[in-house]
């Protein structure tokens, strides 16, 4: 969309064309050429003095609802963020995260304060400016970084970068002699707050590490480092490579208390399965010895069988005591008793009887001669 260009300011100091007055003088229709954000995420962002915004168009002034609505169509809203971004961590690239999905169409300037400004109006940081440069550079959020940005933006800064709006967490910054240094920001309808992320700080990072001081001077002197590189006494060093060798034994004692635990498991659970075989197989030879040796038993049967055969074989049947055999055999005498009695037939009861009892007897005789 072409605009006009102006050059008068405001009495804020801010300029006209990103003030509600409308431009006073007019020139010839100049199309917009700002840089675009970035599509492909395959570099890190460029710094501001090495592609910066060189558009000859003035940005005319935009309310918050109209660049929500997308508007202008013909170039990006330019939001600017800056902070001194010492330690870059998610509470920092979620604040970036808000000021580049302020408006549909965003171009995310992200400015840096240098280590002078920084350690004069702040206090000493961890890391290195140009540390904190790359830092940035490497946020998926951000489209261009600035180096050496001012601790209070002028109209000038503005100007120069072609700013639509300014993203800050809405808390008064007070420092460099001024209660809040976006107060004339926010007079001037260019400031978007955004929201800080709790539990997680620059400042909270140093608290734990002063903190826990000791343990990571003692990991950092176990890892290489020196005394003199750490700042450590003689003295101090010595009671950390010490504590670091009981660390070390009471690691040696847990692996071995870990270790014998894993074996009393690995035995208890060999124990429970050869009871559980010893259970299986004690049952199945109480039942084979059941089956064999019971009451109704395949042995007692066999036995029965055996015996009934021993005692057919030791006593056979005796043959009967009237046998003629017996009574006729010439190896045995006769018994006195009933040899020399006197035999007195009993008298016959028929005819019939006497007859045979006499042939009997006649037999008899006979035999004896």
């Amino acid at each position: 969309m072409p605009v006009l260009t102006t050059d008068a300011e405001s009495e804020t100091g801010i300029p006209k064309s990103l003030s509600n007055e409308p431009p006073s003088e007019t020139m010839e229709e100049i199309e917009h050429t700002c840089p675009q954000p970035r599509l492909t995420l395959t570099a890190p962002a460029p710094f501001a003095d090495e592609t910066s915004c060189q558009c000859q168009a003035p940005h005319e002034k935009l309310t918050i609802a109209q660049a929500r609505l997308g508007t202008p169509v013909d170039r990006p809203v330019r939001v600017y963020a800056d902070g001194i971004f010492d330690l870059f961590h998610s509470g920092h690239a979620r604040a970036l995260m808000q000021a580049k999905t302020l408006f549909p169409n965003s171009y995310l300037l992200v400015g840096v304060c240098s280590d002078d400004l920084t350690h004069k109006f702040k206090g000493f940081t961890v890391m290195n400016e140009a540390e904190r440069y790359e830092a940035l550079r490497h946020c998926r959020y951000v489209d261009e970084v600035i180096r050496d940005a001012p601790w209070t933006l002028t109209p000038e800064f503005l100007e120069k970068h072609k700013i639509d709006f300014v993203a800050h967490d809405d808390i008064p910054y007070s420092s460099a002699g001024s209660d809040d240094v976006y107060k004339h920001i926010k007079e001037a309808g260019m400031f978007v707050p955004t929201q800080r992320t709790e539990g997680i700080s620059t400042s909270d990072i140093i608290t734990r590490i002063v903190r826990d001081y000791d343990v990571y001077a003692r990991r950092n002197l176990q890892r290489g480092y020196t005394a003199k590189e750490l700042n450590v006494s003689f003295i101090n060093e010595k009671k950390y490579r010490f504590q670091n060798q009981v660390d070390k034994m009471k690691e040696k004692v847990k692996n071995v208390e870990e270790r014998s635990k894993e074996f009393v498991n690995r035995v208890e659970e060999k124990s429970h399965d050869l009871i559980q075989k010893w259970e299986e197989k004690s049952r199945e030879f109480i039942g084979n010895f059941l089956e064999l040796f019971g009451p109704d038993g395949a042995w007692k049967q066999m036995f029965q069988e055996r015996s009934s055969r021993m005692l057919h074989a030791l006593s056979p049947k005796q043959s009967p005591v009237s046998s003629p055999t017996r009574s006729r055999s010439p190896s045995r005498s006769p018994s006195p008793t009933f040899s020399w009695l006197p035999h007195k037939p009993s008298p016959p009861s028929s005819p019939k009887a006497a007859s045979a009892s006499m042939s009997s007897m006649s037999e008899g005789d006979e035999d004896e001669k």
